[in-house]
């Protein structure tokens, strides 16, 4: 018994003769698409001009450490006792760059660690208030209004403190020497002037509100809807929402808005300058007008025009100490915000 049936050809062959007729002289080869769009010479333009901006920022960042350091050496090395270009005017009484620099370092960490605890919680309601509590019209106008304190001048910020503040916060301070003096912050004398570090604290604390409000405002509205519905849908009053949805979203944002704040409070000069009545000692007392510690930003801006060219020198020196002080603020800030986001770190395999 013969078999009739004949062997079917393969598929392939006129199928994909076929195939590739179709296509066309001119047809891509698959991925000549992906290599032909990046050679475009748009794509090659755009992507070192993005490369050598990021490069700048290490240029520009390099550059300014090693102007700082070679304008900071010679006062660092010197012998301050012996020196007469150090051992009088602005730096007398100093035997050495780091008994100078030390109290300066304490008040810049004192008065901005004061302006973070009054600012930072009021900071913060003011961006949840913005953003879950007013109505829309009164949340855009408040959003403006906290936007417009970042444009107002620290020397405006601390002619008010002189003229409103200092003034406003003498019978509080009389009041927080009555009860509280036997705490050290609150010992006196009390400051009948109100040149107090309480009053300079309290001017940064308005002065560091804009970019801790702004960016917290930011993370809370990005947190998603259906987080908050689902906790409304379990029976959760707004608050509990909140605090069971927003925040926990929300906590790597509120870390790096506040170490920002930190920045800001670190490098001001005018109001602290303004304000208190500044002594290079190391003190905690926040009433009295005879035991402020002095800041770096505000000795520099107060004794840059009356110095010689060495005590400028020192004086340079002092701000590459508040340069090394900013960029640890910053590392710990990236630190911070990466374990509290919880988010591993992508090799550059991943990232491509």
């Amino acid at each position: 018994m013969t078999d009739n049936t004949t062997a079917r050809p393969p598929l392939t062959s006129n199928a994909a003769r076929s195939g590739d007729s179709d296509r066309g002289p001119g047809a891509l080869k698959p991925g000549a698409g992906t290599s032909r769009a990046s050679a475009r010479p748009g794509d090659a333009v755009f992507r070192w001009l993005s490369t050598g901006s990021a490069a700048s920022i290490m240029v520009i960042l390099a550059g300014v450490a090693l102007f700082l350091i070679i304008k900071a050496l010679p006062a660092i090395g010197a012998n301050w006792s012996t020196n007469p270009d150090l051992s009088g005017g602005t730096t007398a009484g100093n035997a050495s760059f780091w008994q100078y620099v030390a109290p300066l370092i304490w008040g810049t960490l004192w008065s901005s660690l004061i302006a973070l605890v009054l600012g930072a919680p009021v900071a913060i309601g003011i961006a949840l208030f913005i953003s879950h509590y007013a109505p829309r019209r009164l949340a855009n106008v408040l959003g403006y209004l906290v936007d417009l304190l970042a444009a107002v001048p620290s020397v405006v910020f601390g002619l008010w403190g002189i003229f409103v503040i200092r003034p406003f916060i003498i019978p509080f301070q009389d009041w927080l020497n009555e009860f509280f003096g036997w705490i050290p912050l609150f010992a006196g004398p009390v400051s009948r002037t109100g040149s107090t570090l309480l009053a300079g604290g309290i001017v940064l604390a308005v002065m560091i509100l804009p970019i801790i409000t702004s960016i917290s405002r930011e993370i809370f509205l990005q947190t998603p809807r259906l987080h908050e519905e689902a906790a409304l849908a379990l029976g959760a009053t707004k608050w509990e929402m909140i605090r069971l949805a927003v925040f926990p979203y929300a906590r790597s944002g509120i870390v790096s808005a506040t170490l920002l704040g930190l920045g800001r409070a670190l490098g001001e000069t005018m109001a602290i300058a303004l304000i208190i009545s500044p002594s290079l000692i190391f003190s905690v007392k926040l009433i009295t007008d005879s035991a402020n510690s002095q800041t770096i930003a505000a000795n520099i801006a107060l004794n840059f025009p009356e110095s010689n060219p060495l005590q400028r020198d020192a004086l340079i020196a002092t701000g590459l100490a508040l340069f090394v002080i900013s960029l640890a603020v910053n590392m710990v800030a990236r630190l911070v915000v990466r374990r509290s986001s919880g988010a591993p770190r992508r090799s550059r395999k991943d990232r491509a």
